[in-house]
């Protein structure tokens, strides 16, 4: 009977922790939580951090009292004298007195004596329950030990271990022992290789320890290339370290955008002794053929083979790799055949020896894969893997029948992708390809770039062509959308009429839509609503066309913008509510719709007097929208969160948004867009007083008015409009009220000819205050009554307030001295009920003369203000008091003075006690309306 091996002298070290480089918290906080469980099992492939997070938690744990023993196997631990002796000396080094009395002859100790065995783990157990201290076990690399007499002691010590003895096991693959009991009493912690992962702010942290410098984009592709795996983090940060280096300068991780800096003997010398050590010659081959392909199955690999009979034995390979956690895991999915996920740098080590292979079996392995995939509609791998068998035709047919599918699914990225694996011959020598690389363009707002090979089409396409052509007009249609040019639109009508009758749904369906928003912004919104109505239903591949730019969802939405421009808001308000909400049932395929609706849906939000919804619907979108978004759509949401933040009391946040209103029309040409910007700050510098500043946006909106003299029958005719508007206000500041009653008028009659309701509304308002101001009260009640009927008529309600800040009193006036039927009058009560936070807009006009505004004219955060300046704070205190920032309130306390007319802080405390005023309200006047 073989000797007992004699305990080394001191037990194998553990390894040192790996907290002072990453420290991985939320993973150390869920040991630390779980330490009186009975079992830990942390279970990845080798280099997955199993070792040094266990003496990270080591660490953590000892100050609270816990003993910890550490044994780590090797494979000539095998043997059950061999591990109990490790095992024996890794506990002693804890406390000598655990093990004093369990020393045993070598004899018991050897391999066929598992009665000799029991009784040391028994020894064990009863010093260990004596033990004052929490014992915690570790056993790392489990996976080295195989013997049935050591898993026999394991199982034992797990099943009769006492309370105070805890043992975490680290290994590869699932452990051999039965945990379904501790399962089930809620006794064991398990983490496995994707809580092992290291998440991308822990790969950073992990290449600036080891001194590398890389951007945000070198990091990202970094760690997908090492899918989280520390150990190949480490390994590729130490590559491009060294490249660093040898280059003598600051590389910036450029080179990580394209092919990955990496020492491939070094990866390969690891995968050769850790994975394929473990495989027979056959397995090896089966894996290098495999190579190519991101995600592997049994069946792919027995096509692969050419064998249908290889299928058992694949697939067996593939569950045994998955079990031992040698870096080809199965994955979660609706695909009834279980796919399998090969580590990306595994599967890169085995791509050397599929590139050693020769070029015609390459290409027949490809040509495998594209069958596999093409048969299980797996678009992007099938048309990868023709492209490199030298089929690119095949891959072009295939992307042909997919993609309108694809575009109605709503995976234009999908598309994109594929478009992208062909060869640029391939692309140009396809017209199909061709047109369908104009419409991801067109997606991507390549603009320029679509427009380019628009061009190009119209020359190269055959007469014969009427589909195609038929479908560079539409696409060329869209671009004018996207570039606000209805001229340009206006020129393709001809052709955008007359369909060929085998023109696609996809390019029917974008004219129609185009159709509506041509008609529109001339004015003839019946006719673009008729467009939509008489279009017959549309089909892609049996199912109707509902989702996408071109579907009948998104022409609803136009529908509904047609009533808003021209007034109509109520009933815009219900389809876009419809439409939003038929589209976020659809889900992905209709995202741009939903968008869409939405960025509409804020504009009437506001104009019905809700601001705050419409903020809480949009803010956090902005960037979005500015990618997807029609300039139409964008426009509304940019000005509409700018006019919320200026009625909310934030000039700050309002002319944020209209400078990125500004900067992003001018980056794409968008000149109606930056006039409405321009023409919006300039009636914001106007009510701070800002007079050389508001006059020099409207000397850049002449000029943008100037480079458009011929647009009044199209969208940019607003250019014209706005530069009006702007004169107007600037007239009636400078107090050139004539000037302004006779611009008003002939600019009512143009948006009346245009059928702008709303605008006409608005313009009424401000011309009954023009006329108001000039002494003509009876044609100033008749203009405030017409635009009072208009807007009760249409639902409008910001369009009045809005309209001057002088809207709010001429309103309240007027419903004292005018009888009004009861439906006007109950209007009138909304207007004068709704809820207004301050800005000059909504305040009362001081008008000339010594005396002071009423309490009444004072905004409610104006009266806020008031109220903490009588108590003599600071403009600092106010501030945080209000959570306005200091510039605001001095603001506030600006305007402030100029109704109260003093020149300071402590003149209007006093002008308050004159007038008998409190913190609050006066005595005499009643509060403000709300």
């Amino acid at each position: 009977m073989p000797a007992r091996p004699s305990p080394p002298a001191t037990p194998p070290p553990a390894p040192r922790s790996g907290v002072g480089i990453v420290a991985r918290e939320p993973l150390l906080a869920r040991l630390v939580e779980a330490r009186r469980l009975r079992c830990i099992v942390v279970r990845g492939p080798a280099g997955a951090g199993k070792s040094t997070l266990l003496a990270a938690w080591r660490q953590a744990i000892v100050p609270l009292g816990f003993d910890v023993a550490w044994f780590t196997a090797a494979t000539g631990d095998d043997h059950p004298g061999r591990f109990l002796a490790g095992l024996l000396a890794a506990i002693a080094a804890v406390d000598p007195a655990l093990v004093r009395e369990v020393a045993a002859p070598p004899e018991d100790l050897a391999r066929d004596d598992a009665d000799a065995v029991e009784r040391v783990a028994v020894m064990l157990v009863r010093a260990i329950a004596a033990h004052p201290r929490e014992l915690v076990l570790v056993l790392d690399d489990l996976h080295h030990l195989h013997d049935a007499t050591i898993r026999d002691t394991l199982q034992w010590l797990l099943d009769h271990a006492p309370v105070r003895l805890h043992l975490a096991l680290a290994t590869r693959g699932a452990p051999w022992l039965s945990l379904d009991r501790l399962r089930s009493d809620s006794q064991i912690l398990e983490l496995d290789r994707d809580d092992l992962r290291f998440t991308p702010e822990e790969a950073a942290q992990l290449v600036a320890a080891q001194a590398v410098e890389l951007d945000a984009r070198a990091l990202k592709r970094l760690h997908a290339l090492s899918d989280g795996w520390v150990a190949g983090l480490r390994q590729l940060s130490t590559d491009w370290k060294k490249k660093q280096a040898e280059a003598g300068t600051r590389a910036g991780g450029e080179a990580f955008a394209g092919v990955a800096p990496r020492d491939v003997l070094a990866l390969t010398r690891f995968f050769e002794a850790e994975v394929l050590a473990r495989l027979s010659p056959g397995e090896i081959d089966l894996l290098v053929r495999a190579s190519p392909c991101t995600q592997l199955s049994a069946s792919l690999c027995a096509a692969l083979l050419d064998s249908p009979g290889a299928l058992a034995s694949a697939a067996a390979l593939l569950g045994r790799l998955g079990a031992e956690d040698l870096f080809v895991w199965p994955q979660e999915g609706r695909d009834p055949e279980l796919r399998h996920r090969m580590h990306p740098l595994l599967r890169d080590t085995l791509h050397l020896r599929f590139e050693a292979l020769p070029a015609p079996t390459r290409e027949t392995l490809h040509a495998r894969a594209f069958g596999w995939f093409r048969d299980r509609g797996r678009h992007a791998d099938a048309v990868r893997h023709a492209v490199l068998a030298g089929e690119p035709g095949l891959a072009a047919e295939l992307i042909a029948q997919c993609a309108p599918s694809l575009i109605v699914r709503g995976e234009r990225r999908e598309l994109i992708a594929l478009l992208q694996r062909l060869p640029p011959e391939q692309v140009r020598a396809s017209p199909r390809m061709r047109l369908w690389l104009a419409r991801t363009q067109l997606y991507l707002r390549e603009l320029e770039a679509c427009a380019g090979s628009l061009d190009a089409l119209d020359r190269d396409l055959p007469a014969k062509d009427s589909a195609g052509r038929f479908e560079v007009a539409t696409l060329r249609a869209a671009l004018a959308v996207q570039r606000d040019d209805t001229d340009a639109a206006l020129a393709l009508l001809p052709r955008l009429l007359q369909p060929p009758a085998d023109a696609d749904a996809l390019s029917v369906g974008g004219r129609n839509n185009i159709l509506s928003w041509l008609y529109m912004h001339q004015g003839a919104y019946d006719r673009a609503r008729r467009v939509q109505e008489e279009a017959p239903p549309l089909m892609i591949d049996g199912a109707p066309l509902v989702a996408t730019a071109s579907g009948s969802l998104h022409g609803r939405c136009l529908v509904g913008l047609s009533h808003a421009l021209e007034g109509q808001m109520t009933q815009a308000e219900r389809i876009y509510r419809a439409v939003a909400a038929e589209a976020e049932q659809i889900g992905q395929a209709a995202s741009d719709t939903y968008h869409l609706a939405i960025a509409l849906l804020g504009d009437v939000l506001y104009e019905l007097n809700d601001a705050p919804q419409a903020r809480a619907l949009l803010e956090d979108k902005v960037e979005l929208l500015e990618r997807i978004s029609i300039p139409d759509a964008l426009l509304r949401v940019l000005r509409l969160l700018g006019s919320a933040h200026w009625q909310a009391g934030d000039p700050q946040a309002a002319f944020g948004y209209l400078d990125r209103l500004e900067k992003h029309a001018a980056a794409q040409g968008l000149d109606r867009l930056l006039a409405h910007s321009l023409a919006d700050q300039l009636h914001y510098r106007l009510l701070l007083g800002e007079l050389t500043a508001a006059e020099a946006l409207l000397a850049r909106l002449d000029a943008i008015d100037a480079r458009h003299p011929d647009a009044a029958s199209n969208a940019l005719g607003e250019i014209s409009d706005l530069a009006q508007r702007s004169r107007i206000r600037l007239a009636q500041t400078l107090g050139d009220l004539d000037g302004a009653a006779s611009r008003l008028e002939r600019l009512i009659a143009q948006c009346e000819a245009r059928g702008r309701q709303r605008a006409v509304a608005q313009l009424l308002v401000k011309a009954a205050v023009v006329d108001s101001g000039l002494g003509r009260q009876d044609s100033a009640r008749q203009k405030l009554l017409g635009a009072l009927r208009r807007g009760h008529r249409l639902g409008l309600m910001r369009s009045l307030l809005d309209a001057d800040p002088a809207a709010r009193k001429l309103i309240r006036e007027l419903a004292q001295t005018q009888a009004l039927d009861p439906v006007l009058a109950f209007y009138v009560e909304r207007l004068q009920a709704a809820r207004t936070q301050a800005r000059a807009a909504e305040a009362d006009s001081t008008g000339d003369g010594a005396a002071p505004a009423g309490f009444e004219a004072f905004s409610e955060r104006e009266v806020e203000v008031l109220r903490l300046l009588a108590q003599a704070m600071p403009n600092k205190k106010i501030a945080r008091a209000l959570g306005l920032s200091p510039e605001t309130v001095k603001w506030y306390l600006s305007r402030i003075y100029a109704k109260l007319r003093v020149a300071g802080r402590d003149e209007a405390v006093a002008r308050m006690r004159d007038l008998g005023w409190d913190a609050e309200r006066p005595a005499s006047d009643p509060p403000p309306t709300r």
